[in-house]
């Protein structure tokens, strides 16, 4: 198999915008849209080299600190293989500009377009339009004041991407507590995420995807389920389940037990050193979960992941026997 080309990546953020450039028709790639960074040399720390390419390419200068961790991708092209380490930076001094002559633009990161970029990008898109945390509902109070609370609960955290669990629902009051659900996420901004089995798209087609417990997706076919209007997400736990998650296609994984949780307390948890592994080799976005809060971001970052989802750690259940993690 031909070494890879390790390439430092840059997603250079203003707000909600985002730094491209085109690549010039004549090299690889020609014509496509791409974020800013270059090769890394021999032995050289990719935030390094992707110091020195900010500089080189955009004129613009950035810190250690300004320089956060994003995704790992590997991809294999026809002609050659990359493998690319990818940072968002936050921070920067100067103003960007072609220093080669490139052009290069502001862009709102929720119209970026996986078709307009060499393909290894897709995942990197998926993990700029990503929230860094996904908040899981926990055992909502049955009756009338459910959707009260979630309302109270949203308006309170503001979370961008809320999934709604709920496995003890039929299909039907399941698919009911979802629509209701769509209208409030809409009015505070948030992404809604399904739960379960495909088929609740059907009912409820106006959420924004579905995540599939491993036990729905450990026996679908080699084919993603869904169409791409909507966001895919597996929950998984070893490398096994990763590979089942990129034959599907999925947008996003769930990776734990990171950390023991209450809910689970005969359950090893994996640690941060070996979620680190298995996260550089999901080959997409990856969710720390199990045990963790949104103080845990920053340490989930630090390691790899997009960020953390969690259900204790936003909301609080009556009966905390019950608040068990997606699996």
């Amino acid at each position: 198999m031909t070494k890879p080309i390790h390439v430092a990546v840059g997603v250079v953020r203003r707000g909600d915008e985002v730094l491209v450039a085109r690549r010039p028709d004549h090299v690889h790639q020609g014509g496509r849209l791409e974020f800013p960074g270059g090769k890394v040399e021999p032995g050289e720390p990719a935030p390094e080299a992707l110091k020195r390419e900010l500089a080189e390419e955009l004129g613009i200068g950035a810190t250690t600190d300004d320089i956060i961790p994003l995704i790992r991708v590997a991809h294999d092209y026809d002609d050659k293989c990359v493998l690319l380490d990818v940072f968002e930076v936050t921070g920067f001094t100067g103003e960007p500009h072609g220093v080669e002559g490139q052009p290069v633009e502001w862009r709102p990161a929720a119209s970026l377009d996986p078709e307009a970029f060499p393909a290894a990008n897709g995942p990197i898109i998926h993990a700029v339009q990503l929230s860094d945390t996904i908040h899981i509902t926990g055992e909502a109070w049955s009756g009338e004041n459910v959707l009260a609370t979630l309302r109270e609960k949203l308006e309170e955290q503001r979370p961008q991407t809320v999934l709604l669990r709920a496995p003890w629902l039929s299909r039907e009051h399941y698919a009911e507590r979802a629509r209701a659900l769509v209208p409030i996420c809409r009015d505070i901004g948030a992404r809604l995420v399904l739960h379960g089995e495909p088929s609740a798209l059907i009912d409820c087609p106006d959420a924004d995807g579905i995540h599939l417990p491993w036990r729905v997706a450990e026996v679908l076919e080699d084919t993603r389920p869904v169409s791409r209007q909507y966001w895919l997400g597996v929950s998984c736990h070893n490398e096994e389940e990763l590979a089942q998650a990129s034959v599907l296609e999925a947008d996003y994984v769930f990776l734990g037990p990171v950390q023991a949780t209450a809910s689970h307390p005969t359950t090893s948890p994996m640690g941060w050193e070996i979620a680190s592994g298995l996260i550089a080799r999901a080959n997409r976005p990856a969710y720390a979960l199990g045990g963790l809060s949104t103080a845990d971001v920053n340490t989930a970052r630090h390691y790899g992941a997009r960020g953390i989802a969690t259900i204790s750690g936003w909301w609080r259940s009556p009966s905390p026997e019950t608040d068990e993690e997606p699996s």
